[in-house]
């Protein structure tokens, strides 16, 4: 554990209560805490009782704040807009009277540390007269791309006829590369005005984070710091330090899970040869169409490799018939499972995901090349970044009827897995995990980073 500068100071995180925004804010609780800083991690009442951190091997505190929905968070409501507004007034109110009991402790909440998806989280801290830290979860690219949509730089709705676009610091982007909410007009609409609403009073947060590594998204990071009134701090990559710098003691997993972790996994990867399983998993979120899940198994079984399905409870269903029987020890189907511990396994050869920032960001820090298969949101521009910029995968190609056929994924898994352009995409990705190490080691862009809003925040709570 690294030497604490201070114990003084107490930082109230707040993420937004999905898993995919759970892990990162939680991952850079840590280092805060190994810094010097007092970290509480607030979740709502029903992930706290769904996740029961109070298991958790780390000196991290826990407490709640309501969504409105503690029985069974969004699933409460059904719609996404009702939730969003629940979560909103709920969680201010909630917020407010957790400030408060803490305000009469021995230990008084300073600053709050919150998801950009939460900008009203701001409003309350500012009330009490706290430091307030905006955090983004996603891609410095993705970040940067709603920014320009907010602040009316992109014209929206965009028109495969308008493109390619250009935006500063990143590559030229065809309307597939757009995030879903642009690349498909109209699409999910409270969910955009999420995303957009983020930069709705960044201007009055006193820092701004983001989970990247600066060489990792270098021009992005450079163009977005010239518009922003803070300055932009790349804090990232947010994953166990067992897997890069290993100098946080315990830090060997993301510890709160939304779903039971199936072990068996680890045991089976250890009968395979080193690069010669093919890892597939769509994240807590995706649900393919029964149509698709047909495609991808026979696309999967036609490579002749072994593969590793991660397949949730409510999507196995829709596996075709006798599909496991069939495939017997060639292949294995878990419903979830510890997934930095899978890709950091010698024998997955190839990551065929959704390319959610998580997931695309754990599979660069530890060498796995992918085949990316975007499904919404931030996840369509992540190919892009994975296929063009850091050239560790391919991403494959839809249909007219928005399937991807089984032909198309062997394809793209061959073209991973075999010949000059697989070696190539795996020397690049072994690249980037050099680099991701190199950002959170002492003296590192990310490390110092977190040095300097350390000192900046125990000088304002001075």
């Amino acid at each position: 554990m690294e030497k604490k500068a201070n114990n003084r100071v107490h930082v109230l995180v707040i993420p937004y209560p999905s898993q995919g925004h759970i892990n990162p804010m939680l991952q850079f609780s840590k280092r805060l805490s190994s810094k010097g800083l007092k970290a509480t991690f607030a979740t709502t009442v029903f992930i706290s009782e769904t996740m029961k951190p109070e298991v958790l091997n780390s000196d991290i505190d826990f407490d709640t704040i309501s969504d409105g929905c503690d029985k069974g968070g969004f699933f409460e409501v059904g719609s996404v807009d009702d939730y969003l507004v629940r979560l909103q007034a709920v969680g201010s109110k909630t917020l407010t009277e957790l400030i408060i009991k803490h305000k009469n402790s021995p230990r008084p909440i300073d600053c709050i540390l919150y998801d950009a998806f939460l900008p009203w989280v701001l409003d309350v801290a500012q009330q009490f007269g706290l430091v307030g830290i905006a955090f983004f979860t996603q891609a410095c690219a993705v970040n940067y791309i709603y920014y320009y949509a907010h602040n009316g730089l992109l014209s929206l709705p965009i028109s495969s006829s308008m493109t390619p676009i250009g935006i500063p610091g990143l590559p030229l982007l065809d309307l597939r590369d757009m995030p879903s909410f642009i690349y498909v007009a109209g699409s999910y609409p409270s969910y955009f005005e999420l995303v957009l609403n983020q930069f709705s009073n960044t201007d009055k947060a006193d820092f701004i984070v983001v989970n990247t590594f600066y060489k990792l998204e270098q021009e992005v990071v450079d163009s977005m710091s010239k518009v922003m009134t803070q300055p932009l701090l790349t804090i990232g990559p947010t994953i166990p330090s067992m897997y890069l710098d290993k100098r946080l003691e315990n830090d060997k997993d993301y510890d709160l899970n939304l779903f039971k972790l199936d072990s068996t996994s680890t045991c089976w990867l250890t009968t395979k040869p080193p690069c010669s399983v093919v890892y597939v998993s769509f994240g807590s979120m995706a649900n393919l169409t029964i149509d698709q899940m047909k495609e991808l198994a026979r696309g999967l079984k036609q490579t002749g490799f072994h593969f590793l399905w991660v397949v949730r409870p409510s999507e196995l269903p829709k596996v075709p018939h006798c599909f496991i029987e069939e495939m017997g020890d060639k292949a294995l189907i878990v419903t979830w499972i510890p997934q930095t511990e899978v890709l950091a396994n010698e024998a997955i050869g190839c990551f065929f995901t959704h390319c959610g920032w998580n997931s695309t960001i754990e599979a660069l820090c530890l060498g796995v090349p992918m085949v990316a298969m975007p499904q919404w949101t931030d996840q369509t521009t992540d190919a892009k970044l994975v296929e063009d910029v850091w050239k560790v995968g391919v991403r494959v190609n839809v249909r007219e009827d928005g399937i991807v056929s089984g032909d198309e994924i062997e394809r793209c898994i061959r073209q991973v897995m075999e010949g000059e352009q697989g070696i190539e995409m795996k020397r690049n990705a072994m690249k980037w995990k050099e680099l991701a190490v190199e950002a959170v080691c002492e003296g590192g862009s990310s490390d110092k980073n977190i040095d300097e809003l350390v000192s900046k925040i125990l000088a304002r709570c001075k």
